[in-house]
Parts: structure tokens; C-alpha cells; sequence
């Protein structure tokens, strides 16, 4: 980001309060206030380790606000507005870059690629991406993973597409329904039930395009990592187990525990949706961020023209916790 916009991003970050996010909460210190980017089926580990009783087996439990955004997800982090923000490590790279003196870090990785799928007016059976040459694609906001990746799959394709960035994401699909652009990245079960609903068609996959980066993260203070070591270490070994579960388990069966996370969508939708992310390789098994994911996502920021400079892999993911979790649950 440029150093002027980053310096505003900053000052009105850390202004925020976000007094709505978790209104008339109770002071549990067993409860992780999570703050997530977006609500998606993309994210179900996370909400099968609640479904299936792994947080409370480690004596945790969380409570979800949606942030819509990465900046205002970082900006609950920063306000104490949540205790774990669950959004792209590029919101942790553009603080650490502005000097915080309690920068966020990284402790846990949940997924390793885009997860959205590209949405058009028309079924496109044998969709190339040269399709998109000069065409309107909501594809999210400036600074934020899911636009830089899309611009990243773009520039290995050679394709100049029209991206409409100036649509907040959480409105994206509301303003491709509203006749704006002529496709529209959505996350699932999103996709699939604007497909099933003939409002339009998947054609493509972004992150089986783009390959694997590190696109989803658990952020943290440093100084609530210092106080809540033990509970950090908890909800990364029942997020593990849900995961290990969900791979080795028949999306069919799976479905049914997630329901309750996704009010007016069917199990036949969310088992699609889950079928969808396996078939693309979605999830890590080791939430440790690896050195060689950090640095390619680095490269597509800075690639977007929004890096000022480089973080260190050392100065910003921490990975002890998350692989000695790793080691206990697949010994």
C-alpha cells in the first residue's frame, strides 16, 4: 500500500471501537471473540470444531462476529474489539509494516488457497480465462488477497479484465445481482445457491487457478498471545481435529453438523459446497504457515503494487504451537 494510505488506514483502525461487534457479551475467559472476514463454508473446520464438540472437550468456546472485510476484521484485532481476528495475512503484513508497537501476529493457518468461484451471466461450459478480456468482474477491494489473487491469475494469463474494485465485499453479489459487472467471485455456499437459484453459473475456480498461497489466517496481538498461550494452543489442536475429520469423513456426513452456521441453505448445498473446496485441495492439515507460502504471497502483493516493503516471515508467523499441535493430532 502506499505509505499515505497506510498511514489513514492505520490512524483510523486504531480508532475504532467497534462497539456493535460483540454487544451484551459476558466476560468469559474461556471464550475466543473471533472476528472472521466472511461467513463460508470455506471456513468449516472452524465451525465443526464446534459442532462436533471439540472445543468444548478442550474447555473453549467462541463467538463469531462477521467483519466483512479484512480492515475491519484487523480493526476489531486492534481494538480489542475481538481476540482473534480470521482473516488474510496481508491485513498483518500492511500493520507490521506501519510499526505498531503490538502487532498482530500469525499463529494458525486455515487455508491455502482462494476460495471463491467465478459466477457469470452465462453458462460457459468450455470457459477459458481469455474470456474475461475486457469485461466487468467484481473481484474484491484494493490491498485485500481475494483481488490480488484474482489480479494475479490474471497476469499469468495475460488478460486485461475491467475489475470493479470500489464495491464492499460483503455487497459484491447484491450488486451482480443488481446487473453490475459481468461476473462476480462469490465464496460457497454463496455460488452454488446463486447457480441452483438460475441467477448464474460457476465457470471457474479461482484458486485451483491460482494455486496455493496462504489465504486465510488466525491473528492475534502479540500480547494477548503472551497472556492466552494455553487457550491459542487449544483452539489451534480442536481446529486440527476438525479438520483431519472433515478429509477422512464423506462430505454427506459432514454436511448435516454444519446446518445450524448456515440458516436457509440446504444440506445438499453445503454438501456441494464442501465437495467443491475438497476438489480444489482447500484446507491444511499443519496450521504451521510455511516460510515458501509467506514469500509467494508476498510476491503477489507486491506484484498488485501494494507492498511498501517486505515483513520477515520471522517478525510476523509464529509456527511453534500450531506444529506441535500438528505433531500430537497426526502422531
Amino acid at each position: 500500500m502506499k505509505k499515505k494510505l497506510l498511514t489513514l488506514f492505520l490512524a483510523v483502525v486504531c480508532a475504532l471501537s467497534l462497539p456493535f461487534a460483540f454487544a451484551g457479551c459476558k466476560k468469559n475467559g474461556n471464550i475466543l471473540k473471533i472476528n472472521e472476514v466472511t461467513h463460508s463454508v470455506f471456513y468449516a473446520p472452524m465451525y465443526l470444531a464446534e459442532s462436533l464438540g471439540y472445543f468444548k472437550e478442550e474447555g473453549i468456546g467462541i463467538e463469531l462476529t462477521n467483519g466483512g472485510g479484512a480492515d475491519n476484521t484487523m480493526a476489531a484485532v486492534l481494538s480489542g474489539g475481538a481476540d482473534i481476528g480470521f482473516c488474510g495475512p496481508e491485513a498483518a503484513i500492511y500493520v507490521a509494516i506501519g510499526g505498531s508497537k503490538d502487532a498482530p501476529k500469525v499463529f494458525g493457518q486455515l487455508t491455502k488457497r482462494d476460495g471463491s468461484f467465478l459466477v457469470g451471466r452465462k453458462a460457459e461450459p468450455d470457459f477459458k480465462w481469455s474470456n474475461l478480456e475486457g469485461k466487468g468482474v467484481l473481484a474484491g477491494r484494493p490491498g485485500g488477497v481475494p483481488l490480488m489473487t484474482f489480479q494475479y491469475v490474471l497476469r499469468n494469463e495475460n488478460v486485461n479484465a475491467n475489475l470493479i474494485t470500489n464495491v464492499a465485499f460483503n455487497s459484491m453479489t447484491a450488486a451482480f445481482e443488481g446487473n453490475v459487472g459481468d461476473y462476480c467471485t462469490m465464496f460457497e455456499p454463496t455460488a452454488s445457491e446463486y447457480q441452483k437459484a438460475g441467477k448464474g453459473y460457476i465457470v471457474a475456480s479461482v484458486g485451483e487457478q491460482s494455486g496455493a498461497i496462504p489465504y486465510t489466517c488466525f491473528i492475534a496481538k502479540q500480547s494477548y498471545i503472551d497472556k492466552n498461550g494455553e487457550r491459542i494452543e487449544k483452539f489451534l489442536r480442536a481446529i486440527t481435529k476438525a479438520t483431519k475429520y472433515l478429509l477422512a469423513t464423506d462430505s454427506a456426513t459432514v454436511a448435516p453438523l454444519l446446518t445450524s452456521y448456515f440458516d436457509g441453505t440446504s444440506v445438499d448445498s453445503i454438501k456441494t459446497s464442501l465437495d467443491s473446496y475438497k476438489a480444489i485441495d482447500a484446507w491444511v492439515t499443519n496450521m504451521a504457515m510455511e516460510q515458501s507460502a509467506f514469500t509467494k504471497l508476498q510476491d503477489v502483493i507486491e506484484q498488485a503494487g501494494e507492498l511498501q516493503k517486505r515483513v520477515a516471515f520471522s517478525d510476523l508467523v509464529l509456527t511453534e504451537t500450531a506444529q506441535k499441535v500438528y505433531n500430537e493430532v497426526y502422531a
